[in-house]
């Protein structure tokens, strides 16, 4: 789609350049010399270059996706790459072993268990459908590709949906081609939504990118409402501390404070009487 459009452009501007030329000699060199000048022969080859590699991009992915190993490869390397540029590393895993000693292509931590991911996918059947240019065999390839579907997502529902050893109650399967995703989206709908109830859902790099967003906020939703329910407790404790506190002031200042006290009032009035019993002893024997 990029490739058509820059090559539109291009063509645009040679037909108005053709134009301008038949106006006349003068404008032609105005023209040309404004072109120069602008820098737009650069641009324009520098466009006709990026067209260049981005079809040659276009089919060295269409020839990795041909062959299943270099396939499985790509799948898994940009299934890695989403999921380091979306999660911290202690979120998620890539080809280890889990749940009893199953290792999925990667999974994710969630608040509901491990998350499971395949990225690998059964693409001999869909890409003869697409080279097919017979109808009755288009239809028999996209049957049988759908099969194989079917197939994958059983396995990946044995192997990856396992609650009861820690799993969550669903796993993906990724697609890492949105074409193929969105063909199944259109022709397998009720399969999909099928699978889906069963456990396994199929994702494609997008969606997969959204859904990673959605478990990174309860994720995160969870560690909040963890470090809140930790506050609490804290603020529970403290409270104790504080009634504990309490109580011994209470002891103290009511009974033992109080106390002194009055004792002190006490050894106060026995010391006034007994100065003024040395004042009136003293003041006798002055008289004297």
């Amino acid at each position: 789609m990029i490739t058509e459009i820059l090559l539109a452009v291009v063509i645009i501007l040679l037909l108005f350049l053709i134009f301008l030329i038949y106006r006349g000699g003068r404008i032609e060199s105005a023209l040309l010399k404004a072109w120069k000048e602008s820098g737009l022969d650069e641009s324009v080859g520098s466009l006709s270059i990026y067209a260049r590699d981005i079809r040659e991009t276009h089919k060295s992915i269409e020839q990795m996706l041909r062959v299943p190993k270099e396939r499985s490869s790509f799948g898994e390397l940009s299934l890695e790459t989403i999921l380091s540029d979306q999660l911290p590393p202690d979120m998620f895993g890539v080809r280890k072993r889990i749940l009893g000693g199953k290792i999925p292509d990667a999974y994710i931590k969630s608040t509901v268990g491990l998350i499971c991911i395949d990225s690998k996918f059964p693409l001999d059947n869909y890409i003869k459908m697409m080279e097919s240019e017979n109808v009755e065999e288009k239809e028999r390839f996209k049957r049988q590709f759908i099969r194989d579907v079917q197939y994958h997502l059983d396995k990946i529902s044995a192997d990856y949906v396992c609650p009861e050893e820690g799993s969550a109650e669903f796993a993906f399967a990724y697609i890492p081609s949105e074409g193929v995703y969105y063909f199944l989206v259109n022709e397998a709908y009720q399969m999909l939504r099928e699978y889906a109830r069963k456990g396994v859902q199929v994702v494609s790099p997008l969606t997969l990118s959204h859904k990673i967003e959605l478990i990174k906020a309860g994720v995160h939703a969870k560690k909040l409402s963890e470090e809140a329910e930790r506050v609490r407790n804290d603020i529970i404790k403290l409270s104790r501390h504080f009634e504990n506190i309490n109580e011994l002031w209470r002891v103290f200042y009511e009974i033992h404070l109080k106390n002194a006290g009055r004792k002190a009032d006490e050894l106060d009035q026995a010391y006034r009487k007994l100065k003024e019993e040395f004042h009136r002893i003293s003041e006798l024997y002055e008289e004297e």
